[in-house]
């Protein structure tokens, strides 16, 4: 039986799913690639990528393939129940994906109930650390995450890691505030250079900076209500 060349043998290393999906994201690739990253390896027959276009030639598109059953699946050589069973999860998944609603961590209605929103999150913390609130047009919260630990410093707190995490999770808005440990919530004059600096970074990206809050032991300052925003 005249040997089938692997994928190895037969496609040069960038041009391969795998590393092209590593180079270009998995968006450069066809179905077929990303199935034949899915299913791993072919069978004495076909290679891995040649398998791929076999079974999306035998079931036509993605959604006739998501229909398929196990039996259906095995029924090509080189798929068994462990490849046929790890193609129905990705495909199951991909579509609860698809269905799934973006998490909501409250909703922010006045300056009020996010400063008292911030107390809640700080209390206890020993360790000046920034926080930065991501919300949504409706100004619901999507995720809040510690972007700083240490005190204000152009050294320290950098704007793009405020901003990596407004472009992960698509905010419209950002909320941030600090704490004192102190328990003394008036502003430094370096609270005011960075709360100005993070302004102008917003601006340029179309995120507004709707507040910045200073909290101490149980109370709070916004810095829009105090004059510098």
């Amino acid at each position: 039986m005249e040997k089938i060349p692997t994928v190895k043998e037969k496609y040069p290393e960038e041009t391969r799913p795998r590393e092209r999906l590593i180079a270009h994201g998995p968006e450069a690739l066809a179905d077929y690639e990303l199935l034949a990253i899915l299913l791993k390896t072919g069978s004495r027959q076909q290679n891995v990528i040649d398998l791929s276009l076999s079974l999306l030639n035998q079931f036509g598109s993605l959604y006739e393939l998501k229909q398929a059953s196990i039996t259906e699946l095995t029924s090509f050589a080189g798929v068994g129940p462990i490849k046929a069973s790890e193609v129905i999860a990705a495909c199951e998944l991909g579509y609860r994906i698809a269905h799934s609603a973006q998490k909501k961590k409250g909703k922010i209605t006045s300056t009020q109930s996010a400063g008292q929103y911030f107390v809640r999150l700080f209390h206890g913390l020993q360790q000046e650390q920034v926080m930065a609130a991501y919300l949504n047009t409706k100004n619901e919260v999507i995720k809040v995450e510690m972007v700083f630990k240490g005190s204000l410093n152009s050294s320290v707190a950098h704007p793009r890691e405020i901003f990596k995490g407004a472009v992960k999770y698509s905010a419209a808005r950002i909320i941030l505030a600090h704490n004192h440990p102190s328990g003394n919530t008036e502003p430094s004059q370096a609270d005011q250079l960075f709360t100005k600096r993070i302004v102008e970074c917003g601006e340029m990206m179309g995120i507004e900076i709707l507040d910045h809050f200073v909290v101490g032991a149980n109370d709070y300052i916004s810095l829009r209500e105090y004059g510098w925003m």
